[in-house]
């Protein structure tokens, strides 16, 4: 009988019932699959003492008898107990100490039996004490217990591994390692340790995705070898070597889709597009009031050396905070246009979108007003396409869209319908790329005339790790931008802790009209549009529609006991109380995402007008807001936003010649009062980019939903492995070269990547 390959199905190998659980509750159909499923710990007894006494601090296995067992409950807290045992080795005497035990402990531990405990010796009072140890019920002779080993923890699981049936005596127990699995409720680690087994047993030799030479170069086991020394280790040293290979194995799974992915853009078509000395680049640069900064001319060269080549530029420009972005991509669109060609920028709110409608106008001057009267003779034409547009409008903008009249067309989802028909796309520029899918992004880089592929420019409001980059992003080649111009008056930060100082809200309160008095405006941004119970409360107060009469209050409900922290205000509820209290006389506008698209649009051009001096808004302000006049903000109830977030907010503030002020406040005290000031205490984006990942922690890295699964990369970190995913993308770009790398690798990485995320990733 032939051995089995990864790529096996596990119904003939384990039986169909079992593989069908196994599908079910952990995702595991191949033997790829199980074989990928790595340990999540080691079991090993602790040093089986004699009549020695346990040291504090030692990890040890101790077979004693119980002398006495007590019940006991906390003074403080009735319904908390804990069971105290005392043992006897013969020599020594140990407590054993279980916190509100189980059921099921407190009935397999009495008084009289004999046990194997494993645990930490730690000390309470003058007694050696063994907290929550694993432990073993022992026959009186060798014999099975019921048929099968009664225990818990690990030490149980080690002793069904080794002697099932307890017929040894545990001094006689072998002592390596036992792989401990993520299991599930109805497959244990037990389960699995057997099905990999027998896998194990009938594995064919695995082709190497790595050359004998790439292995040697960085000390890893062959993949066979290390597959089998992660399931079955002799020693903690071989453990490591095996997952340092698996480790790297994840990120070139990983690095090797997006080399491919890299490999076939070589391979497609589209515009060159060379320097044009009299075209609208020159034109725009003779207009510019300001110098571009060393990173902006640095991303500028690395983005026209794209541009230049017949092949399509696929590049990700991130960078800090109101760094400037918005004008390196402006002079990419222009040169694209130059060439002949027209521009896309997908935005992902409506709000967003009109901002870069008014921004790339108000750059270009009369160079971005052509066919108006005050425009530039040679001007060009920049086109708004949203969903809210009345039917009119939308037509004249699909027909200058369709005739190429139109050069840069800006605009929401709107413009992925099959409505949209561009001349001849040649750029596509897709801001806060996070908040698009992959097909979106694609549908739209679809629209290349003649079988050309569109140049692809995505930005990122805010900075992202680099190890962020590459394992997300990495079909695209990185430009950073670290540098703010420099005049910019910058901003400083405070945190509002409403809970110990409730009056530092007030005093707030009192900044922003101060800075409204000296001439400049604010942004109150809050986490939510409405009080849920907003509507429950007009309902109440209506009229009954059959008589007219006014409705008899609602009996008011008793008072509950809250839980948890206080809700957070709701913009629409602020924007009343600060207008007839707080800010009163103050000139307040309201801007959230559930008002009409009309209303949105007047909302800002009069607060970017200056007619409205404070503003209150949900987050649709965060992105691509520029009024240079706004000097302070207040985030109300700061907790509830992300780090990066925050530090996005932060960044609508201090844009001009004043310096900005952000006030953050909150209710709550811990753990998100810390990290609030540690938000305020760093400007830099990057670092807060590193910390918002440590604190949320990765997830799945690629970006594919789990169904509440483990993501697939289990041994890779993205926040420590840095330099095993930079050498991967190196050697994934070398197999990916080779003529027949496809088909070496694709059976030793099918297991790695599911198959929604290995579809994700070729989309990339």
């Amino acid at each position: 009988m032939s051995g089995l390959v990864l790529a096996d199905p596990l119904a003939p190998v384990i039986g169909a019932a079992k593989a069908a659980k196994l599908a079910e509750e952990l995702g595991i159909a191949s033997v790829g699959e199980l074989l990928r499923h790595y340990p999540r710990d080691y079991a090993r007894p602790g040093q089986l003492l004699g009549n020695r006494l346990a040291q504090v601090g030692e990890h040890v296995t101790i077979i004693a008898e119980v002398i006495d067992k007590a019940l006991l409950r906390f003074k403080s807290d009735p319904r908390k107990m804990r069971m105290v045992l005392k043992v006897s080795d013969g020599t020594n005497v140990y407590e054993v100490v279980f916190f509100n035990p189980k059921k099921w402990t407190q009935e397999k531990l009495n008084k009289g039996q004999r046990y194997m405990f494993d645990g930490e010796v730690s000390t309470y009072g003058s007694k050696l004490q063994l907290a929550h140890p694993g432990f073993i019920l022992l026959p009186d002779a060798p014999a099975a217990v019921d048929g099968k080993v009664t225990g818990s923890g690990q030490i149980a699981a080690y002793a069904r591994s080794v002697d099932p049936e307890l017929q040894l005596d545990p001094s006689e127990w072998r002592s390596e390692l036992m792989a401990v699995y993520p299991a599930s409720k109805n497959v244990s680690s037990w389960d699995l340790r057997r099905h990999i087994g027998t896998v194990l047993d009938r594995l064919a030799p695995i082709e190497d995705p790595l050359t004998e030479s790439m292995r040697a170069q960085r000390g890893f086991l062959g993949l066979e070898q290390a597959l089998r020394a992660v399931h079955n280790p002799q020693s903690v040293e071989q453990v490591a070597a095996a997952q340092a290979r698996l480790r790297f194995d994840e990120a070139l799974a990983v690095q090797f889709a997006f080399a491919k992915r890299r490999a076939a853009l070589a391979h497609a078509t589209a515009l060159a597009c060379p320097p044009s000395p009299q075209g609208s680049v020159a034109k725009f640069e003779s207009r510019l009031p300001f110098q571009l900064t060393e990173d902006q001319q640095a991303v500028r060269c690395e983005i026209d050396a794209d541009l230049a080549k017949p092949v399509p530029m696929s590049r990700l420009l991130h960078g800090e905070v109101g760094s400037g972005k918005t004008v390196v991509s402006l002079l990419a669109m222009l040169r694209v246009i130059d060439a002949g060609c027209q521009c896309a920028l997908l935005a992902p709110t409506e709000v967003l979108a009109a901002q870069h409608h008014a921004t790339l106008r108000k750059l270009l001057g009369p160079l971005g007003r052509g066919g108006e009267l005050d425009g530039d003779p040679d001007g060009l034409r920049i086109v708004l396409l949203t969903g809210s547009m009345g039917a009119a409008a939308r037509k004249a903008a699909l027909a200058q869209v369709a005739s190429g009249e139109a050069n840069i067309v800006i605009g929401t989802h709107a413009l992925l319908s099959e409505k949209v028909v561009f001349a001849d796309l040649g750029l596509v520029v897709v801001d806060e790329q996070h908040r698009f899918g992959v097909d979106q992004r694609d549908a739209l880089r679809g629209r290349g005339a003649g079988g050309r592929l569109p140049h692809l420019l995505v930005m990122t409001a805010t900075p992202i790790p680099r190890t962020v980059a590459m394992t997300v992003f990495g079909e695209l080649e990185v430009s950073t931008i670290k540098r703010l111009p420099t005049n910019r008056a910058g901003v400083t930060s405070s945190v509002v802790d409403e809970k110990r100082k409730p009056e530092w809200l007030r005093r707030a309160w009192e900044r922003v009209r101060e800075e409204v008095s000296a001439g400049r405006q604010a942004y109150v941004v809050c986490a939510r549009i409405q009080d849920p119970g907003a509507q429950e409360k007009d309902s109440d107060a209506a009229k009954d529609k059959k008589t007219g009469a006014a409705k008899k209050p609602a009996k008011p409900k008793q008072p509950e006991e809250k839980k948890g922290p206080p809700p957070p205000r709701a913009a629409v509820d602020v924007h009343a109380e600060l207008s007839g209290g707080a800010l009163a006389g103050v000139r307040l506008g309201l801007m959230h995402g559930a008002l009409p698209a009309a209303e949105k649009d007047q909302a800002m051009a009069s607060f970017s007008a200056g007619e409205t001096q404070v503003l209150v808004s949900t987050t649709v302000i965060e992105v691509g807001v520029d009024v240079p006049n706004s000097t302070v903000m207040v985030v109300l109830d700061a907790d509830r936003f992300g780090i990066s977030q925050l530090h996005q907010l932060r960044g609508r503030v201090g844009r001009g010649e004043h310096p900005g002020l952000c006030l953050f406040t909150t209710r709550l005290g811990g753990a998100a009062l810390a990290r609030l000031e540690q938000v305020a205490a760093c400007l830099d984006g990057f670092e807060l980019a590193e910390l918002d990942l440590k604190i949320r922690g990765e997830g799945d890295v690629i970006g594919v939903a789990q169904s509440g699964r483990s993501r697939s990369l289990r041994l890779l970190s993205v926040t420590r492995d840095e330099e095993v995913i930079a050498d991967a993308r190196d050697v994934a770009d070398a197999l990916a070269a080779a003529a027949d790398a496809d088909a070496s690798l694709s059976q030793a990485f099918d297991s790695v990547l599911t198959e929604a995320e290995a579809e994700y990733l070729e989309k990339w």
